[in-house]
């Protein structure tokens, strides 16, 4: 802890000093998977990428002390050193515990716990004027709550106790067809009500070919049974065999099963980014089959694809977002994505996404209304869109707003780790901002960059420096080129020596015994 105390004291500092002239600042991380833009420069910006340790694994109460900067495949080698696992486990390895935080993550356990921000019982946080502070449900709930789903924008967390549930060898995976989504989503409500689901997810191949994945935690293997990995270099990716898996129009009773180990499963959808990585060979018109797919798999793994994402510009030419919608309006809203995107695969992932079961303590911040059991359903279906969009830019703005407001008419929302299109007003409309404004003018936050300053796209002021300025000419030339921006993105990632150390297997992982 005396490491961690000293780098909280240097952040106390750099933020006390940003404070003292109302100099607003982003925070540093040492990497990211978000898909927006940076604007983080030597002299606008806190330094945390040191706190990237687990501190402690307390076995009887079963949580783990970590510091914000540590990715999943981290903390899940540590706990499971402990036979233990996080609640909710993020879906890519370098996702971190401070990012799932902030950052309204969650994955196939999410119907079960909610968000990540739901599984950490306190927080430890710098202030925005540069006091640290201790906040849990009980102890300060408005900056526990507040700085959940912020972004940043309230202060810099710097700890926070994660809770941990005992760990299995397998995931007893069964994959369950569906034609239509109403019927897909009476799956998904069966499996919800049953109380040994541990996990449930959805992909969507086409408008009449949907799988829900429906998994349990097992350290038994029936005899005969068809273990399956993901992670190695010779494992197909997750959607291809869940799609060769699963015929759709061969009916059954039964689901399809097979048991997976239970990193491989944490981990399924590393390997291309779910099924965003094949866009790639599409882009270099390279052949799409298990052996490209073997020789360039070290370039298809999340952390180097993020970093040839955002080198690369190419995040500004797909269109890459997580909304969710009501039950109810699932339907409507799939209809609506086929006629007017047209994008498979589609993922689905239902949310718990009321707060602390809808508890007063609970309401305050940018999701306020999360925790309103009047204003908020207690679930809401996850779809994951992300697919190519136009290449001409109005249009892709055009398609991005088009999504938005559909997802507003709904009663839905989106996340925000992706592009913004909403207007200032749009998205107000939609978030808490008086909570919000309440929360950081009550914390001396106000001077900060909004959430909405951090996530929006500035489509006014793309177009005036490309009709102003001749260098952002010259760059949005460059990056229009094919394949001048993928190939600029293949090196930097190449370039980029932490994301090559992507483990080919999970053998690192500590095993777990059979029963």
């Amino acid at each position: 802890m005396e490491a961690h105390g000293t780098a909280v004291a240097a952040i106390e500092a750099s933020v006390r000093s940003f404070s003292e002239v109302q100099q607003p600042f982003r925070i540093y991380h040492g990497s990211t998977n978000s898909t927006r833009d940076s604007s983080r420069y030597l002299d606008n910006t806190v330094d945390t990428s040191k706190l990237n340790q687990v501190l402690r694994i307390d076995t009887e109460a079963k949580t783990a002390i970590v510091e914000p900067n540590v990715p999943m495949d981290a903390l899940l080698q540590a706990t499971l050193e402990h036979g233990l696992i996080p609640l909710v486990v993020m879906e890519f390895p370098g996702i971190t515990a401070g990012g799932g935080f902030s950052g309204t993550s969650g994955e196939s356990s999410s119907f079960r716990y909610g968000f990540f921000d739901g599984t950490v019982n306190w927080i430890e946080m710098v202030l925005a004027n540069g006091t640290t502070t201790r906040a849990s449900r009980t102890e300060n709930p408005d900056v526990f709550w507040g700085a959940a789903s912020s972004f940043g924008t309230l202060g810099v967390v710097t700890l926070l106790e994660v809770r941990l549930r005992e760990a299995t060898k397998y995931v007893e995976l069964s994959y369950y067809a569906a034609s239509t989504m109403p019927d897909a989503m009476k799956i998904f409500e069966a499996q919800t009500a049953n109380p040994t689901v541990d996990y449930l997810d959805g992909i969507v191949f086409a408008r009449d070919s949907i799988v829900i994945c429906s998994g349990r935690l097992t350290s038994s293997l029936p005899a005969g049974a068809h273990v399956q990995q993901f992670t190695r270099r010779s494992d197909p990716w997750f959607y291809i065999h869940v799609q060769r898996r699963v015929d759709i129009n061969t009916p059954r009773e039964e689901p399809v099963t097979e048991y997976v180990p239970l990193v491989d499963y944490l981990f399924r959808y590393d390997r291309g980014g779910f099924w965003v990585g094949r866009y790639a060979f599409r882009y270099f018109i390279t052949p799409f089959n298990r052996i490209t797919r073997s020789i360039l798999d070290r370039f298809m793994h999340t952390r180097i694809m993020y970093h040839a994402l955002h080198a690369s510009g190419q995040s500004r030419m797909y269109i890459i977002q997580d909304v969710a919608l009501p039950y109810d309006a699932a339907p409507k809203f799939h209809e609506w994505l086929h006629d007017a995107f047209g994008l498979y695969p589609l993922w689905l992932c239902p949310l718990r996404q009321r707060r602390d079961g809808g508890c007063p303590e609970a309401r305050h911040g940018l999701y306020a209304s999360l925790a309103d059991p009047k204003g908020s359903p207690e679930f809401m279906m996850n779809f994951g869109v992300w697919g190519p969009g136009s290449k001409n830019r109005s249009e892709f703005v055009r398609q991005n707003r088009l999504l938005e407001h559909k997802v507003d008419e709904l009663g839905g929302r989106k996340w925000l780790y992706a592009h913004a299109y909403y207007t200032k007003e749009e998205f107000w409309s939609i978030y808490e901002r008086a909570a919000y404004d309440k929360l950081r003018a009550k914390y001396g936050a106000s001077y900060l960059p909004s959430v909405y300053d951090k996530v929006k796209v500035d489509v006014e002021a793309e177009e005036r420096a490309i009709h102003t300025l001749w260098m952002a000419w010259l760059l949005w030339l460059f990056w229009s080129i094919w394949p001048f921006s993928g190939l600029y993105g293949v090196y930097k990632a190449w370039r980029g020596g932490e994301y090559l150390l992507q483990k080919e297997s999970s053998s690192s992982f500590p095993a777990l015994k059979e029963d």
